[in-house]
């Protein structure tokens, strides 16, 4: 059974850092895309970024140059480092990863910034 499981988040002041994972059993983040989405409250669910299974990356336009989304094979987790955080960052963020035409998303982990 494919699990994904988020960690990480919290409370941050802006301008601060923060790294979340998303740590995956039952199946491989080598050769798998693997997304970072998130949730703000009374917003639809957006895109963060991308790590395809060749090791390309994309962003939304707002966080690249301050987000990095990276994969540890060996952990079979995939991070997502977030730095110089903004008030609008403050969400919850999912992880995902389509296996076989299904998509699976962990439950989410709150992250908060206050200033």
């Amino acid at each position: 059974q494919v699990q994904l499981v988020e960690s990480g988040g919290g409370l941050v002041r802006a301008g601060g850092s923060l790294r979340l994972s998303c740590t995956v059993s039952g199946t491989t983040v080598t050769g798998n895309i693997v997304d970072w989405y998130r949730q703000a409250p009374d917003n639809q669910r957006e895109f963060v970024a991308t790590v395809t299974g060749s090791g390309t990356t994309d962003y939304q336009p707002s966080v690249k140059g301050r987000f990095t989304i990276s994969r540890d094979n060996a952990k079979n987790t995939v991070y997502l480092q977030m730095n110089s955080l903004k008030l609008d960052d403050t969400a919850v963020y999912y992880c995902n990863t389509a296996i076989a035409g299904t998509i699976y998303w962990g439950q989410g982990t709150q992250v908060t910034v206050f200033s």
